[in-house]
């Protein structure tokens, strides 16, 4: 579907700034928040002084290596406002990030915040080719989780109208999208890929023929090119590719252009750095690494040197798009989600793009992963897609046949092997937000 959709630019000025004036641009903001965050923020003062710095001491974008890093314990330990910049008689809104380890992170927004949250977020849209007159189905979940919001007020920012639907209730959401013509999806793309197959299964609705989606906006989660093509061919719409944290503002860090070819950082409100993640130090250019994030302007609650744990690369090199923005890879996982089994490293998203290869396959699976004694088994719970599963008529060789496949494919493209185990269609739980697709039952470490 790539060139399907006619992308256009929000704010040229910004995203198609000369790199030479952008860096100025950066150098002047990294000064101004280094000294907010030290004269603001007591944890950050105290990191300052560890480091034998001062604000005075950041000057240029090379100087940005001599100031600490964030990590997310340090935004948990200090819930609820021990990071909050702003007055909190000034703050309009507050987030919490989810919390599965300790305290959730507290994400807060100013009314600058919020502006520059939809500004952002419309850059976001116009990417994806949305304009006035276009009807926004935003199925992310609203509450604390950012992402709801955050494609609401992007919409809104642009023009378009929205359909604030949340997640969940699929039978409904594919009956207003026909109902109300909706054009952009916004949503996870398990649950896309979910709405697809619900539509035509349970509903006997063609999304690709019967609704009017002409592009979606799906992020959250790490997915693999094999489900951008069965997405597109599913709902019959060109998918971009979109990447936020809750710690750095929520969705609006970074979206695909149309070419499709990573997706362009909002680098005059996210400073990029590429690390290697155990040493701390930088990589060179065009090589893989963990993603950290400075913010450049957030009020309430801003971050230096943020440490994603997302695995990803960036370049600065030319778009054919216009955007001067350099782009980071398609985030490849994080490095806390990362597997080993028997000494093989790898990302649960390398197992989807290894099955996703195999045609009779569906997005729905989920791998366990076990130690009965000293060796590590990993099983791939897998449903077929319903055609072959309905084809099949009692047929067990057909299905024994597509599990070999997989075990095939997943042996030669991730490194090990899976035992795989077919159920029906429907047995293995559906997603409205990010999937759960690992079950580590080993009790010692997973790394």
């Amino acid at each position: 579907m790539k060139g399907s959709v006619k992308s256009w630019i929000f704010q040229p000025e910004f995203e198609k700034m000369p790199r030479n004036k952008l860096v100025k641009l950066q150098e002047e903001c990294l000064r101004k928040i280094a000294k907010y965050c030290y004269e603001k923020v007591p944890a950050y003062r105290k990191k300052f002084k560890d480091a034998g710095i001062t604000p005075d001491d950041i000057k240029t974008l090379d100087d940005l290596e001599k100031m600490p890093f964030t990590e997310k314990e340090d935004l948990r330990k200090a819930y609820p406002y021990g990071m909050l910049a702003a007055d909190l008689s000034n703050v309009l809104e507050l987030h919490a990030s989810s919390g599965t380890t300790g305290h959730p992170t507290t994400c807060a927004y100013t009314k600058r915040d919020l502006e520059v949250w939809s500004k952002v977020m419309a850059r976001i849209y116009a990417s994806a080719g949305t304009k006035k007159g276009d009807i926004v189905q935003n199925a992310y979940g609203y509450g604390l989780f950012t992402g709801g919001l955050g494609f609401h007020y992007g919409a809104l920012e642009i023009g378009a109208t929205v359909l604030p639907i949340a997640s969940g209730e699929t039978e409904r959401q594919i009956s207003l999208a026909k109902e109300y013509g909706t054009t952009i999806l916004a949503c996870t793309p398990t649950y896309a890929a979910h709405m697809g197959r619900y539509a035509k299964e349970k509903m006997g609705i063609d999304p690709a023929k019967e609704l009017k989606w002409k592009s979606g906006l799906f992020g959250a989660e790490a997915w693999s090119e094999q489900l951008r093509e069965r997405i597109e061919e599913l709902l019959g719409l060109e998918a971009f590719d979109i990447y936020g944290l809750s710690e750095v503002i929520g969705p609006g860090v970074s979206v695909e252009c149309s070419e499709h070819n990573g997706l362009h950082i909002q680098e005059d409100h996210f400073l990029p750095e590429i690390i290697d993640p155990i040493t701390g130090e930088k990589v060179e250019e065009g090589k893989t690494g963990e993603l950290v994030l400075t913010t450049l302007t957030r009020e309430s609650t801003p971050v230096l040197r943020f440490r994603t744990g997302d695995t990803t690369f960036f370049k600065t090199d030319e778009c054919s798009c216009g955007r001067t923005f350099g782009k980071m890879g398609r985030v490849f996982g994080r490095a806390d989600d990362m597997l080993k089994v028997r000494g093989v490293k790898f990302w649960p998203k390398t197992v989807e793009h290894a099955l996703l290869h195999v045609n009779g396959t569906s997005e729905n699976y989920e791998i366990i992963i076990e130690r009965p004694e000293e060796l590590d088994i990993m099983t791939l719970r897998l449903e077929p897609s319903r055609e072959l599963f309905e084809s099949t008529s009692g047929d067990l060789s057909k299905l024994q046949a597509l599990a070999k496949e997989i075990e095939e494919q997943v042996k030669s493209i991730v490194g090990v092997k899976a035992n795989v185990e077919l159920v029906p269609c429907g047995a293995l739980p559906r997603f409205m937000g990010k999937a759960k697709r690992v079950k580590d039952l080993r009790k010692t470490s997973k790394i």
